[in-house]
């Protein structure tokens, strides 16, 4: 499917494979992908544990065109592994954030994980280390990095660390964030704590809406192709400022939202405490109802 095309029709995000996201994103017939399928760069570890590879280790990376500007775009399948980082799929997050300061491109990087895998654990958790420095000197290079958060694994464990260090983020409720998944906190802490198969629960708690309303992402948008693309090209005119002066004044920020909401017992508190009318309603909401009942959101621009 080409970006015209689903410019044209409702292609779900959640619901998309990387390569659709990829097809949807960028200007039609622009993309060219790296490291592709016939290289078949898959990981040394998977065999010895006797499980299936994939051609791509379960991200795809090229270049391509967002309406008319180059830039270099990263896409995580869900659907293998449940998106998870590896050392063959972190290196190659690693090597495109390395060549975007060479190229002096932009960088689009579309989450699907759940984390590092645990057969390749100290590979993907240098990956991660690897792939933060990246975007760190990237950024101090003067180049954007957007991370898009909306499929079915979300942006859980090191891909959340990621995700915190890029330029800007665009949800949808689809989407979760979270450095602990909700089965790892049932896990660790017992069903008391958090009860994973409580979905409402869940998204409460890690979901899109309220990633948006706390300053965990910059942009919310439905759960459309054409939404993220539209999202991703307001993202790529926008230059944030980052300095030393910058991170000093989101430390305070997230210092003072810790005071702020750091006995509330559910999200709906902190939705409550914000100044939302009727915050028990929050998850019900149409996306441009919800855009305008979040007008006293949190926002990480005011660190700026």
């Amino acid at each position: 499917m080409t970006a015209a095309t689903a410019n044209n029709v409702s292609l779900s995000w959640y619901e998309a494979s990387a390569r659709q996201r990829i097809d949807a994103l960028v200007d039609a017939g622009s993309f060219r992908e790296l490291i592709g399928p016939e290289l078949r760069e898959t990981s040394p570890h998977l065999s010895i544990f006797d499980l299936p590879e994939q051609f791509d280790d379960g991200i795809v990376i090229g270049r391509g065109r967002v309406d008319g500007s180059s830039v270099l775009v990263a896409a995580q399948e869900g659907r293998f592994m449940g998106g998870a980082f590896g050392e063959v799929h972190g290196a190659k997050l690693t090597g495109l954030l390395r060549a975007a300061c060479t190229l002096q491109q932009d960088v689009l990087v579309l989450f699907d994980t759940g984390g590092v895998r645990l057969q390749e654990a100290n590979a993907g958790e240098l990956a991660i280390a690897e792939i933060m420095r990246a975007i760190v000197e990237a950024r101090r290079a003067g180049i954007s990095v957007i991370g898009l958060i909306g499929g079915r694994a979300g942006c859980y464990g090191g891909g959340s660390l990621i995700a915190g260090t890029c330029s800007r983020l665009i949800v949808s409720e689809q989407g979760r964030i979270s450095v602990s998944g909700p089965e790892v906190i049932e896990t660790n802490r017992g069903i008391e704590e958090f009860d994973s198969r409580d979905r409402a629960l869940v998204w409460r708690t890690m979901g899109g809406k309220h990633r948006y309303l706390i300053g965990g992402a910059d942009m919310y948008v439905d759960d459309e192709a054409s939404a993220f693309r539209l999202a991703a090209i307001d993202a790529l005119e926008f230059k944030r400022r980052w300095d030393l002066a910058v991170l000093k004044a989101e430390q305070k920020r997230l210092e003072r939202r810790l005071q702020r909401f750091g006995d509330a017992e559910d999200a709906v508190d902190i939705w409550q405490a914000l100044g939302l009318d009727e915050p028990t309603n929050i998850p019900a909401l149409p996306t441009d109802a919800f855009l305008r009942a979040a007008g006293n959101r949190e926002n990480a621009d005011d660190a700026r």
